[in-house]
């Protein structure tokens, strides 16, 4: 098996019903403003990781999703697959040289891919 090298979970996602209200409660909560802020994505750094709130059911995420952040996803997402796992979201470019993408496991459980360039 390949070794597509694991960094950690640091960042994990939480759908919610209003971005606005969501980041009131979670600035109260961390007691920082958050490092990002728009209206389809709000993230905030603490303590070495990053936590996300986003539109419930954007981009296809209805559940709060942890994300391994990965250094080369198209290695992870082939070690995956051939144990197994289903891609539920293929690899797509966010931003700033960063690449996610979802899998399902054997149970039905979605875990998040992240790569920074």
């Amino acid at each position: 098996m390949a070794d597509a090298a694991v960094q950690g979970i640091k960042t994990v996602l939480h759908p919610v019903a209003d971005v606005a209200a969501a980041k009131k409660l979670y600035t109260a909560v961390f007691g920082i403003e958050p490092q990002n802020d728009s209206e389809y994505y709000v993230g905030f750094d603490v303590a070495g990781q990053h936590i996300g709130l986003v539109p419930a059911g954007a981009q296809g995420i209805t559940a709060q999703v942890a994300y391994l952040h990965v250094a080369d996803l198209d290695a992870k997402l082939a070690e995956i697959t051939a144990a197994g796992g289903t891609v539920s979201s293929p690899p797509k470019e966010v931003g700033a040289g960063r690449r996610v993408a979802t899998v399902t496991d054997l149970d039905g459980n979605v875990l998040g891919l992240l790569q920074d360039s």
